[in-house]
């Protein structure tokens, strides 16, 4: 008897749960990542077309687009783009952008120590704390092979 039960409740939550576009979400984060993307390399191009070496254009390239990303994220522009690219927008760097700016608008109003200083990083800060652990691991990794630097 639990047994039928159980299948009627999984059935009626199968019915009750609205069916997701996986595909056209896939396709849409695809084309938005892919568009970001490509103004990156537009702007890597224009560095190096400059003269920069692609060390130092790729850094300026980087250092632009999250420009960008709080730009956007600062006119309220970067959370449509959100909201119709998924994890399209959110995978590159002026997702990280703004991920830092969107809470620090937040609490604004809390004042800057209390408020941005304190929330900007609520959401990039384990971020930030497992990229640098992994870091410190590869390198301890690639040192103990021989193979650093």
């Amino acid at each position: 008897m639990e047994g039928a039960e159980a299948r009627a409740t999984r059935e009626l939550i199968r019915r009750a749960t609205p069916q997701r576009p996986v595909v056209f979400n896939g396709l849409r984060a695809f084309l938005v990542g892919g568009v970001i993307c490509g103004v990156g390399q537009i702007f890597l191009r224009l560095y190096r077309g400059q003269g920069l070496p692609l060390r130092e254009a790729a850094t300026a390239t980087s250092g632009t687009m999250i420009l960008i990303g709080a730009l956007l994220t600062g006119l309220g522009v970067y959370d449509r783009i959100g909201r119709q690219g998924g994890m399209g927008a959110f995978l590159p760097i002026t997702g990280f952008a703004n991920a830092i700016v969107s809470p620090a608008m937040e609490f604004k109003r809390e004042g800057f120590i209390l408020g941005v200083g304190a929330r900007m990083f609520t959401v990039a800060g384990p971020v930030i704390v497992y990229a640098t652990a992994v870091s410190v691991a590869v390198g301890a990794i690639l040192w103990l092979l021989g193979r650093a630097g």
